[in-house]
């Protein structure tokens, strides 16, 4: 039996291709993290910014909401199979979104390329006032 060339090459080529995503998928490379849990969120605030420790959390697996000690707070978002985050400051704003009963925050960190995080939380208000209040101005 003569078998083309042309054959034996493409499937050599989809075997390798199939290896290569069992290995990869062994190795547990690849996929979406979510931000499951308040350590996880913890973790992700102390990769954004070294020593930025939240003692009040806010997540719904593909982002979040984190304050710590001093009152600062920061959005995290899912960056490709990584998280980005910003702290916010003035010209940062929250807007609320209800449906069905439910409430949602859209937080604005005033940044283009960061862009809007749309958050589905719990506490949804308190959140978008603490945000809304760091663009007021302060008492000295």
């Amino acid at each position: 039996m003569n078998v083309p060339p042309l054959l034996v090459q493409t499937l050599g080529s989809l075997l390798a291709i199939l290896a290569l995503a069992g290995l990869a998928w062994w190795l547990k490379l690849g996929g979406s993290p979510t931000l499951a849990s308040d350590d996880d969120v913890r973790r992700a605030a102390g990769e954004v910014e070294d020593g930025f420790t939240p003692v009040a959390t806010a997540h719904d697996g593909k982002g979040a909401l984190a304050r710590d000690a001093a009152g600062r707070i920061m959005v995290i978002k899912r960056h490709g199979n990584r998280f980005a985050g910003r702290v916010l400051g003035p010209g940062t704003t929250a807007r609320l979104w209800r449906d069905l009963g439910q409430t949602a925050v859209e937080v604005d960190c005033g940044e283009m390329r960061f862009g809007k995080v749309f958050l589905d939380i719990p506490d949804a208000e308190t959140w978008a006032e603490a945000i809304n209040r760091l663009s007021r101005p302060q008492d000295a």
